[in-house]
């Protein structure tokens, strides 16, 4: 199993105002909470006396310098094309501080829309996916400050994130048969990927967690994007499938007005989607397993016994 880096530091208050005479000299700290977060990295609410804004900071794991470099690359180049998302304020080793986002996230309120509501919000969410799809890149591959390497097509890189992939499922424990019935679907639809014709950023974890939506006197609208730690140049379409397979239950409604706002996609969009839902189907059982999420693992297996057949 993967082994999780120890955390540098928590943040209490003695950390923040020091951090904060760097960021923002002139702001006083009042409160420090405690966000969301993962097991890579704390997420912290610093809340500041008026009249400075209160803002977020990210304390990373040991040893993750690459991917806070990262997330500040992608934040700056989001932040060049209007794409709403957190600004950087201050980035020291180890710690990142953020504009704050006003809003929560859709995971938190996604139960008590009504349809109306809910439509509007995935419409808007179509949208913004679709400003962040127009940022053009050089070739496919993984993004940290640069595209780490890069593939000069689509094919080459999704067969080989394809490979790698079922290799992990296998020494994962994974279903033999399984993973043959992947290997054959990625061999007979292989010239999907070919299909696109030019890599964009994709923000690679476009789930309801990472939306933040705000509720005003006209209803919820979205605020911004949030944890860009997974952005990928790639196919607009495998951002899109991400998207609608982490929705669950709820999909096709919503992938439906996704595309409302998103905009005109190919005409062979269908396959293209049902190819990437597959692969990110296949990377989440393997997630799953490494850090022994297990109660999961059924479903998603079915899901990509199931996805192979399409």
């Amino acid at each position: 199993m993967t082994a999780i880096p120890t955390l540098r530091k928590m943040l209490d208050m003695a950390i923040a105002e020091a951090i904060m005479r760097r960021a923002r000299p002139a702001a006083t700290v009042t409160e420090v909470l405690p966000r969301s977060g993962g097991q890579l990295h704390k997420v912290y609410e610093v809340r500041c006396a008026e009249p400075a804004d209160s803002v977020i900071a990210k304390v990373y794991a040991e040893g993750l310098q690459p991917r806070q470099d990262k997330e500040v690359h992608v934040l700056r180049l989001l932040a060049e094309h209007g794409i709403a998302a957190p600004s950087v304020l201050h980035t020291e080793r180890g710690i990142t501080v953020l504009t704050l986002l006003p809003g929560e996230p859709l995971s938190s309120v996604s139960a008590s829309l009504d349809e109306a509501q809910a439509r509007r919000v995935y419409r808007q969410i179509g949208e913004l996916t679709a400003a962040m799809h127009e940022i053009r890149t050089d070739a496919y591959g993984y993004l940290t400050t640069h595209i780490a390497e890069p593939y000069a097509t689509n094919s080459e890189y999704m067969l080989s994130r394809f490979t790698d992939k079922l290799e992990e499922f296998l020494d994962f424990g994974g279903d033999p048969a399984t993973h043959d019935a992947v290997r054959a679907h990625v061999a007979e639809h292989a010239e999907r990927f070919g299909r696109c014709q030019a890599p964009v950023l994709c923000h690679n974890d476009l789930h309801d967690g990472n939306v933040l939506v705000s509720k005003g006197i006209d209803g919820w609208r979205v605020t911004g994007l949030i944890d860009v730690e997974n952005v990928i140049s790639a196919d607009p379409l495998l951002d899109l499938a991400k998207a609608h397979y982490y929705a669950g239950e709820n999909r096709d409604t919503t992938l439906g007005w996704l595309l409302e706002g998103y905009g005109p996609l190919p005409e062979d969009w269908q396959d293209r989607l049902a190819t990437y839902a597959l692969f990110h189907a296949l990377e989440l059982w393997n997630w799953f397993t490494d850090i022994e999420h297990t109660d999961p693992l059924p479903g998603i297996a079915e899901d990509i016994r199931h996805l192979a057949r399409t």
